[in-house]
């Protein structure tokens, strides 16, 4: 039986047109409509529910993309019950002053320790009085004091996890290459193609035979760290640690740190003191070439940051639409495209955590690169 395409586009874009008639088409329970003589508010009161329904959508992606200072995987609506565990907070503040998130009631209360008080606001702490008054600002940020906050956060636990998992992983790859004479067994069949691939693809073509063995154990902490921080982003315990610019900042700097200490003098005469190029405009080119060392590893910090953080707002997005719709059609076309960005999110996690990791090589085999030029002869 042969059905042909025509039709089914037809009827794909008819439901797809339909589509905002039948999901407001549906009223809330309990919502009452009253009649007044300007049509302006009866608009604004047939409107009001989608609006606070956006707002609460909004506010959820922000928070998600916060750090957090306590680990909450659900909250009860009805009762405002939360489910999840303190974290500790530890701040320097006239000395070091230690205590539980739990004090701070997930924002709603002011925490008390050692006769100092703390109001946790947008999960950024702030010193106030025992009333837990913000004095606010010009552009409404408040203006109280910041004691130094060394606490361990949602992400921490995050890195924290992912190292202690990575640990665990390839020394059992270590182990296992031990006693089976060279052959990975275990969970390590899955990850010793990724170590050769980073090996004969990444590291040996961009650094060289000669230096690129000093370089693996960063090319490999850094592509797997980057990798699994991506994926349990991608899970529904709600972390954002590669979407944070502080976290990819500080990568991006072990990348420029370890190029810079570890670049060779030929590296550096091609910066300060170019060869082959007429001597006033080496004084031109140099500021330039400077600032392009620096360019470089901020150029990995925004790619990584700005990928991981759009995916995760992408696709929170999408799935606030189906509270929006309220509908069978718009929910299940929500639902079928937050699955297929699901997938495509789990590309663009070994993609991002790739490309990091080849720029990294890149940067390091520039630094070593050997240049010979006939003035040398």
């Amino acid at each position: 039986m042969v059905i042909s395409n025509k039709p089914l586009r037809f009827i794909l874009v008819a439901l797809v047109a339909c589509l905002p008639l039948i999901s407001f088409a549906n009223p809330e329970e309990g919502s009452v409509k009253v009649k007044t003589e300007a049509a302006h508010e009866v608009t604004e009161e047939a409107h009001a529910e989608p609006t606070d329904v956006k707002s609460k959508i909004k506010e959820f992606i922000n928070h998600h993309l916060l750090d957090a200072h306590d680990f909450t995987l659900s909250v009860n609506e009805e009762t405002g019950e939360h489910y999840g565990f303190s974290l500790p907070i530890i701040l320097w503040d006239n000395g070091l002053q230690v205590f539980s998130s739990s004090k701070f009631h997930h924002g709603e209360k002011t925490a008390e320790h050692n006769g100092n008080y703390y109001v946790l606001h947008h999960e950024k702490i702030y010193k106030t009085e025992a009333d837990g008054t913000l004095t606010e600002g010009e552009h409404g940020h408040p203006t109280n004091a910041t004691p130094l906050d060394l606490s361990i956060t949602k992400s921490v636990v995050g890195i924290l996890g992912i190292a202690v998992l990575m640990f665990l992983l390839f020394a059992g790859l270590a182990k296992s290459y031990g006693k089976n004479n060279g052959i990975a067994s275990g969970a390590g069949r899955f990850f010793e193609p990724i170590v050769l691939y980073i090996r004969d693809e990444i590291a040996i073509p961009n650094i060289g035979e000669k230096g690129y063995k000093k370089y693996m154990s960063y090319l490999l902490t850094i592509f797997f760290f980057i990798f699994f921080l991506n994926i349990l982003g991608l899970t529904p315990l709600g972390f954002n640690v590669t979407g944070n610019i502080a976290i990819t900042a500080s990568l991006a700097l072990l990348t420029y740190l370890i190029t810079t200490f570890s670049a060779n003098k030929s590296y550096w005469g091609h910066i300060f003191w170019m060869p082959g190029v007429p001597t006033p405009m080496k004084f031109i080119l140099a500021p330039i070439e400077l600032l392009g060392t620096i360019i470089k590893p901020f150029s990995l910090m925004i790619r990584l940051y700005a990928n991981i953080l759009a995916g995760h707002v992408v696709l929170m997005s999408i799935i606030g639409l189906m509270f929006i719709f309220k509908s069978w059609i718009g929910s299940t076309l929500s639902f079928g495209l937050a699955f297929a960005l699901s997938i495509l999110e789990i590309l663009v996690a070994f993609l991002q955590a790739y490309i990091f990791t080849m720029l990294s090589a890149l940067y390091f085999g520039a630094g070593n690169e050997e240049h010979h030029h006939e003035e040398s002869h």
